[in-house]
């Protein structure tokens, strides 16, 4: 499980990276430091959620000194209906044991390869399903432990296995999980961090799909499996379960998936999985009814009467936030939808009520929970004025191949900057040539014509996460397209194409695309 610890790292750091300080030395400073709280609360801050924003919150206030208490309805993963726990979405029922699953959704595609280097009667064998299911909740339960034990508790956060309703603006009802005997917190500063819920529309037969959340703790593999919807999530899924075996139908009711990606990166995937994968693509369709058999499979009827019959259909068609519940109103915080709005320091129109995470509708990233998290704690208590910052948000789409991406789209550059120049380049990366596999790489730069700043990467091709992230540093710095011309690549790499395309593959002036300058 080397590889899953090095996954974890960002998420789990080492002791020396969370600076922690012994209990000891926490109750000194909290007895001779400044109080931050008036002492008619029981705590400085009062946390609704353990997942990335809420735990990052917790660590980084308790650290400077302040009573911190967090809620979370289950410190353990897999149990029905939540399936989620201490550590939140990522952790539990989204990143980690996902991106597990894309490990061993890759195998097969790398063992089709192995006969082009020589290697002789390697075979992609069998995926037993149980046997991946257990090892990854036995790492998930691993990581609920060190999240409640040595991330929390150690750093001085109050860990109470509850939810938490709003009770006013500065009080909180709390109702126990295992008892279910309730009582009433206050605090100076309550933070809901609450994550996302998946969405499903309604319609006739919907009980009988998953999310997901159910797809991570199903007790077989479906053989057959149809997914709907074209976002990350849903692209995600269908290239993990066609890279273990199942015969997959994506089905999503627009043109082309990942709206909001650079269309460059949306057509290549296309053609990608159309000439690489088993995934039967079905666009400008969407689902009817879903009907259960007696043998217990399912068929799913599309807008036009056509039916698809499989073991399993997952609904990957957005996520709400996870407000239900919460009784927002007695606090009088508003919300847009289901989603709580905030300002720049995730303040809600009330003062003492702070939101960060996927409920506010910002950015659904983990990383992203986690700087909002923290820059709440650094603002409240570190003394510090550190507002959130969205801009060149690093991302990455783990299907095969991965997509990464920091930065403007080539659509959103050219309405931004007006003048933007291009840099592209599609090839066969050299893993690929040598075995004559018809896989392709796409890379792409897009500067600001004015400022030579490079504003957008992105990039189709093995590993484009882990090479996107060094990138985004630069972005994030402002370098130019000089920075990266004066860049020395490292060779035989693919990811030497970023410092290596001279001429702009076309322009962009005033808005409008040229192919050539005059």
């Amino acid at each position: 499980m080397r590889s899953a610890a090095a996954l974890l790292s960002l998420l789990i750091p080492t002791a020396s990276a969370f600076n922690l300080r012994p209990a000891a030395s926490r109750t000194l400073q909290r007895a001779s430091s400044t109080r931050l709280f008036a002492e008619e609360y029981d705590y400085d801050l009062l946390v609704i959620g353990g997942g990335s924003g809420g735990v990052r919150a917790s660590r980084i206030a308790s650290g400077y000194g302040a009573k911190v208490a967090l809620l979370e309805s289950r410190l353990g993963h897999g149990i029905k209906p939540e399936y989620s726990a201490i550590g939140g979405t990522c952790v539990n029922v989204g990143c980690v044991p996902k991106k597990l699953m894309v490990f061993a959704s890759r195998y097969p595609g790398e063992i089709a390869e192995m006969a082009g280097y020589g290697w002789k009667g390697a075979t992609p064998g069998e995926f037993d399903w149980k046997v991946f299911l257990e090892a990854k909740n036995k790492e998930i339960t691993r990581l609920n432990n060190v999240y409640q034990n040595f991330v929390l508790k150690n750093a001085g956060v109050e860990v109470i296995e509850a939810t938490g309703t709003l009770s006013g603006p500065n009080s909180i009802s709390v109702k126990e999980t295992s008892t279910g005997q309730t009582k009433e917190l206050t605090a100076k500063h309550i933070l809901i961090a609450v994550g996302g819920w998946p969405f499903k529309p309604d319609i006739p037969g919907i009980e009988h799909a998953i999310t997901s959340n159910e797809i991570f703790y199903l007790e077989e593999q479906p053989k057959r499996m149809v997914v709907v919807g074209g976002g990350f999530i849903a692209l995600e899924f269908a290239s993990i379960m066609d890279g273990l075996g199942t015969d997959v139908t994506l089905m999503y009711r627009g043109d082309l998936f990942l709206r909001g990606f650079d269309m460059d990166m949306r057509n290549h995937l296309k053609e990608e999985l159309e000439k690489n994968s088993g995934i039967d693509l079905k666009f400008n369709t969407d689902v009817r009814e879903i009907r259960k058999q007696d043998d217990g499979s399912l068929v799913v009827v599309d807008l036009d009467g056509n039916e698809i019959e499989c073991d399993q259909i997952l609904y990957a068609t957005g996520r709400k936030g996870k407000i239900d519940g919460l009784n927002l109103e007695s606090a009088g915080v508003k919300t847009e939808g289901s989603f709580i709005p905030v300002d720049d320091y995730s303040r809600t129109n009330v003062p003492s009520v702070y939101a960060v995470g996927d409920v506010t509708n910002r950015i659904a990233l983990t990383p992203v929970a986690l700087m909002e998290g923290h820059r709440l704690a650094d603002t409240l208590f570190g003394g510090k004025d550190r507002p959130v910052d969205h801009e060149y948000v690093a991302s990455t789409v783990f299907t095969t191949p991965e997509i990464g991406t920091v930065g403007y789209t080539e659509e959103e550059a050219a309405a931004k900057f007006g003048d933007i120049d291009v840099y592209r380049n599609r090839f066969r990366a050299m893993k690929h040539s040598f075995p004559q596999s018809e896989t392709y790489s796409l890379f792409k730069l897009i500067v600001d014509a004015n400022t030579q700043r490079v504003v957008g990467c992105h990039v189709a091709t093995d590993g484009a996460g882990e090479l996107v992230q060094g990138v985004a540093i630069a972005i994030k710095m402002g370098a130019t397209k000089e920075d990266f011309d004066n860049t020395i690549g490292i060779h035989p790499t693919s990811a030497e194409e970023l410092v290596t395309m001279r001429s702009p593959s076309y322009h962009y002036r005033n808005g409008v695309k040229v192919d050539k300058l005059d």
